[in-house]
């Protein structure tokens, strides 16, 4: 049988492996060739099978047909993109957010197209506010949907993340957690973006970057719930230096929600090492000590040099975790990352057959094969 070969474009096999950020070593690795190969594919000299070419559009998340364009075609994030560094737009999007914000995209049609289906209206605190809306009347209004009060009595920070993260989901939000694309993939960057938000009406969505430290994901996780009360879809870095006005309001609101100001103000104590403040305020609060640094920094009762040091300690201290540690099970994992809304719909449509196996695996991030035992997590 004759080798099938495709008649692409060798300058966009460049550009698709310049664009995912990757070497000529770096994708012959991913495509078990050599590094002559790839070479020779990307300048012509030899040419790539039609098995390979679409093995290289995958590993470098690039649609296939686009390899066969005359010219590199002009991407945009098909969200708006609100991340800014020293108040300037950042560089353009990595393959890999280009890749999870279309993935999730793809995800979030499907639910709504299942919302609508099943008759859901449209949820009335969508897009309830705008930017000019004072920070106090978005969080009692927040607080009032989710049903929470200004801070838990009881609990670690992490069982409220969770208690929260149920609550977001009750009301008709998917959220969405992932760190990388896939097994063997790099982390996604966090000094790319923490997270993004989907403003929609019937099925808005929140994601969270896992790749970040856990004690900052409930900070970004209330940032991106204000970019759905604001009815502003977008993706986010969370820096605390943007000027942006939605990003400004954003980050107030989560701050206020998770730590309200006059009550931080009145427990907040002089003294010589303002980190001892930080133990007294968890045990009060019930929120991360990352959140507490950043309250007390827009609060000004630290600087800014104080707090990014503070920071890079944390970082540095969950990076070493991370190198140690060892992690939960694959099913326990998948089932934490994936929205439980989400899940039960596609769980529910694949049980009475109006969805195949390969397409929920798909939208669940899964090989079909594992979809009955991960249905298992959600009997009740």
């Amino acid at each position: 049988m004759a080798t099938a070969y495709a008649q692409v474009n060798p300058n966009l096999l460049r550009w698709a492996r310049e664009r995912a950020d990757l070497t000529l070593a770096m994708l012959a690795k991913k495509l078990h060739t050599t590094e002559d190969n790839v070479d020779a594919w990307e300048s012509g000299a030899k040419p790539i099978t039609m098995r390979k070419a679409i093995e290289l559009a995958e590993k470098t998340y690039v649609p296939f047909g686009f390899l066969f364009l005359h010219e590199q075609p002009k991407e945009t994030l098909p969200i708006p993109d609100l991340r800014t560094v020293d108040s300037e737009p950042v560089r353009k999007p990595s393959a890999e957010l280009r890749k999870v914000v279309q993935t999730t995209l793809t995800k979030q049609a499907w639910y709504k197209d299942y919302a609508l289906e099943q008759a859901h209206s449209p949820l009335p605190f969508v897009g309830r506010f705008t930017t000019t809306t004072p920070v106090a009347t978005i969080v009692d209004d927040m607080r009032q949907v989710l049903g929470v009060p200004p801070h838990p009595t009881r609990g670690s920070w992490e069982d409220y993340h969770k208690a929260l993260i149920a609550r977001i989901e009750a009301v008709g939000v998917l959220v969405i957690r992932q760190g990388h694309l896939g097994h063997h993939t790099k982390p996604l960057s966090v000094s790319e973006f923490r997270g993004f938000a989907i403003a929609d009406p019937i099925a808005p969505v929140i994601f969270i970057n896992l790749s970040d430290a856990p004690v900052a994901r409930l900070f970004t996780l209330i940032h991106e719930l204000a970019h759905i009360w604001i009815g502003q879809s977008g993706v986010s870095d969370g820096a605390d230096t943007s000027h942006r006005q939605e990003e400004v309001l954003c980050n107030a609101v989560a701050a206020e929600f998770l730590v309200p100001g006059e009550e931080f103000r009145a427990l907040w104590q002089p003294a010589e090492d303002w980190k001892e403040n930080l133990g007294p305020l968890e045990a009060h609060f019930h929120v991360s000590q990352w959140v507490l640094a950043r309250r007390a920094l827009t609060l000004k009762f630290i600087t800014a040099d104080d707090y990014h040091r503070f920071i890079a300690w944390l970082k540095q201290q969950y990076d070493e975790r991370e190198r140690t540690g060892s992690g939960p099970s694959y099913y326990v994992t998948l089932k934490s990352q994936t929205s439980e809304r989400l899940a039960r719909a596609v769980l529910s449509e694949t049980a009475s057959g109006h969805v195949l196996l390969r397409d929920a695996g798909q939208l669940l991030g899964m090989k079909p094969d594992k979809i009955a035992t991960f249905a298992k997590g959600y009997e009740r």
